[in-house]
């Protein structure tokens, strides 16, 4: 019986220390850790692994249930397939664990919150993006690029100056620098 810990944040700019903290504390020595969205299943595949990988009187922790799944359906997939080999699953920052009728009920609400919030959260993205393109400024790419790449790729070519002398001049990251001389370089 052995538990094993599952983290997960949706971008790669968050920080996985306090969940990994947290299922540290709670006894897991296994810990697979993801930057994806939780929107979907697909892609995911350290929790794939993880589902994979449990047996007969393993345990699934996790800091919370929405870290597992934002989606009603994917979550009752999730704890059909750890319930088809006999694997718990476990929250610690919730009252959830599936080997007690009242974690299982508890879960079950939980769910249906996580899939609401995102709902709602693409509910508002949806009127913030009619908003903008009521207005005409919304381009359906992404924000507006801060950096001019332009400027860095002249200041390149006429000052021979390294990246890093470009970044400190401009004062913009060293990346950024890159990033424009390489898609100056690819055009």
């Amino acid at each position: 019986m052995a538990l094993y810990g599952y983290a997960r944040v949706s971008t790669h700019e968050q920080d996985l220390a306090i969940q990994i903290a947290a299922l540290k504390a709670a006894g897991c020595e296994v810990i697979r850790t993801e930057k994806r969205s939780g929107s979907s299943r697909q892609g995911r595949t350290e929790l794939k692994t993880l589902l994979e990988f449990v047996r007969e009187g393993d345990t699934l922790v996790v800091t919370r249930v929405d870290r597992l799944a934002r989606s009603m359906g994917d979550l009752q997939d999730v704890v059909r397939d750890l319930k088809s080999k006999g694997v718990a699953l476990k929250a610690t920052e919730q009252p959830v664990d599936t080997s007690t009728a009242a974690g299982k009920a508890f879960l079950d609400m939980l769910g249906v919150f996580a899939e609401f919030e995102t709902n709602l959260r693409r509910e508002r993205q949806m009127e913030g993006i009619a908003a903008a393109k009521a207005k005409g400024v919304y381009a359906g790419k992404g924000r507006t690029p801060t950096i001019d790449g332009d400027a860095i790729r002249r200041v390149h070519a006429d000052e021979k100056l390294a990246p890093t002398a470009i970044a400190k001049q401009l004062k913009v990251s060293r990346s950024s620098v890159y990033r424009a001389l390489a898609a100056g370089a690819a055009a």
